[in-house]
C-alpha cells in the first residue's frame, strides 16, 4: 500500500479496480483548507489519461507489473508474432494491440512485453534503433542552412526527419520514444 503523499512518476497504482501509471504529480496546500494532490494517471489498459485529486493520506494497492524479453519474429497481416527466448512459447498479437509500438523495430529484434497479472497491455521497443535509410531525396552541396531536415523512409517502412547530409544506404541511429534522428552510425 501506497498512500498518495507517496506518490512519484512511474508508479503504477490500482484504484477502484484500474490499475494508473502516474504520469505527473503535485502536492498543492492551500493557504486555506487541507492539503491535496493533483495527479494525471494514465490507464494502462486503454490508455486513457485522466486528472484526479486525493488526500495525502488516501492509500492505495501498488499494481505489479511484469517486464519480460520477447523476440520480435514476423508480421503476417494482422497478426504481430513474439517468441519467448527462455522458453519458446509463441504470442500473437492484432494490429490494435501492438499500435505503434513496432515502428522501428525490425524482425528479430527484442523488445519488452508489460503485463498485469497475465495480461498484456502494451510492448515496449528498445530506447535506440539503428536502420537503413531506404528512400531520401538526395542532399546537394550548399544546402547549409542551420537544422534543415529532409523526410527520409527507413526499412521498417517508417519515415523520419533527417539533416540534409544524410544518404539513401546511411544507417541512422533513431530514439524510438519521440521517433527523432540521434545521429548516423
Amino acid at each position: 500500500m501506497v498512500s498518495a503523499g507517496e506518490f512519484r512518476n512511474g508508479l503504477t497504482v490500482e484504484i477502484e479496480g484500474i490499475v494508473y501509471q502516474i504520469i505527473d504529480f503535485q502536492h498543492v496546500k492551500p493557504g486555506k483548507g487541507a492539503a491535496f494532490v493533483r495527479t494525471k494517471l494514465r490507464d494502462i489498459k486503454n490508455g486513457g489519461v485522466t486528472e484526479r485529486t486525493f488526500r495525502p493520506t488516501e492509500k492505495f494497492p501498488t499494481a505489479h507489473i511484469d517486464r519480460s524479453d520477447m523476440q520480435y519474429l514476423y508480421s503476417d497481416g494482422e497478426l504481430f508474432n513474439f517468441m519467448n527466448v527462455e522458453t519458446y512459447d509463441q504470442i500473437a498479437m492484432n494490429k490494435e494491440a501492438v499500435g505503434d509500438a513496432l515502428k522501428f523495430v525490425k524482425e528479430n529484434e527484442m523488445v519488452k512485453m508489460l503485463s498485469h497479472n497475465g495480461a498484456i497491455f502494451a510492448i515496449e521497443p528498445p530506447l535506440f534503433v539503428e536502420l537503413e535509410i531506404t528512400d531520401t531525396e538526395p542532399g546537394f552541396k550548399g544546402d547549409t542552412a542551420q537544422g534543415a531536415t529532409k523526410p527520409a523512409v527507413v526499412e521498417t517502412g517508417a519515415t523520419v526527419y533527417v539533416p540534409l547530409f544524410v544518404n539513401q544506404g546511411d544507417k541512422i541511429s533513431i530514439d524510438t520514444r519521440t521517433g527523432e534522428y540521434m545521429k548516423r552510425v
